[in-house]
């Protein structure tokens, strides 16, 4: 219980008969990255925004660092940065006013010239807000989340419709936040982006938890290293899958069928005979290492981008 910077018992919120986040248990370890996954609606966005004191609870238990929201707001308000999936700033002020502005809000923090060169930004302190680019704009949030030098990040979809560079420019300011003992806690739906920063990761779907690990670990729930993707005409019937080698199932996605398998050297020239022996023609084919997206689709038949 000690070393949970992050902890959560039986959380439940409720918008008349939408179950936004269910009976829901988490625990975040000090000093680790933490990721919450799932698609459009799943829950994430309100879960986060319970932990990051936005957004009472209907029932259950929040503590971060130890504290509660409802006896401790004004410390915990010290201690956390927070980014929103979409930041609104005063477009007229320039950027180093609004870190400065940020700052004058906690009693300790970060020097604004200093992180303004951290992330990037430091060309850019004299121009108006309203003149950034998209990914100017998600680094000043995280400037500006950084500032007061918190001991946990609460990165809401950190780089939703950013380009590549920017993306990448946003991963390494966590990175460095985490060498330096910070705790993040963030919801994505990029599994790449999963995969490279977090220790452990929770998908959630309709505000249930239905599976928690490391991205190795959940990745390896699919008990095979490669998936096959595939259209045929006229469809192949659900049970194929039982008379190719090392395969361990089949899912439908989006009108094709995914394959988990152990080898595509043994499935691939399988199955595209079996196709041929029951009159199908092969419209797609595609193979890919297993990801956290594809647990996701075997677990629900939905992909973690769907709205």
């Amino acid at each position: 219980m000690a070393s949970d910077a992050i902890l959560c018992r039986g959380l439940k919120k409720y918008y008349a008969d939408v179950k936004a986040v269910d009976g829901l248990d988490l625990s975040v370890a000090a000093g680790e990255c933490f990721g919450l996954l799932g698609p459009n609606g799943a829950g994430k966005t309100t879960t986060i925004e319970i932990l990051e004191g936005l957004t009472p609870a209907d029932s259950g238990e929040v503590e971060v660092l130890g504290m509660t929201w409802r006896r401790d707001e004004r410390a915990l308000r010290e201690r956390i940065g927070i980014s929103l999936q979409e930041t609104q700033l005063t477009e007229k002020l320039t950027v180093l006013e609004t870190l400065r502005l940020f700052r004058s809000f906690y009693r300790n923090g970060h020097d604004p010239d200093e992180l303004l060169r951290d992330l990037s930004l430091d060309e850019k302190r004299d121009a108006r807000v309203g003149k950034l680019s998209g990914g100017q704009r998600q680094r000043l949030a995280a400037a500006c989340a950084l500032v007061g030098d918190p001991d946990i990040l609460f990165l809401d979809e950190p780089t939703t419709g950013l380009d590549p560079q920017s993306r990448l420019q946003l991963w390494d300011v966590v990175q460095r936040f985490r060498q330096k003992g910070g705790t993040v806690l963030l919801t994505t739906h990029y599994m790449e982006e999963a995969e490279r920063l977090c220790d452990r990761v929770a998908i959630i779907d309709h505000g249930h938890l239905i599976a928690l690990g490391t991205p190795a670990e959940l990745i390896g729930k699919l008990d095979a290293p490669h998936i096959i993707e595939f259209t045929s005409e006229p469809r192949l019937s659900e049970d194929i899958w039982k008379t190719l080698p090392g395969c361990h199932g089949m899912t439908a996605k989006n009108g094709s069928w995914m394959l988990r398998v152990d080898s595509l050297a043994d499935a691939v020239p399988k199955l595209l005979a079996t196709i041929e022996e029951q009159g199908s023609k092969l419209v797609t084919l595609s193979t890919h290492a297993a990801t956290l997206e594809d647990l996701f689709v075997s677990l629900t038949g939905r992909e973690l981008r769907d709205a």
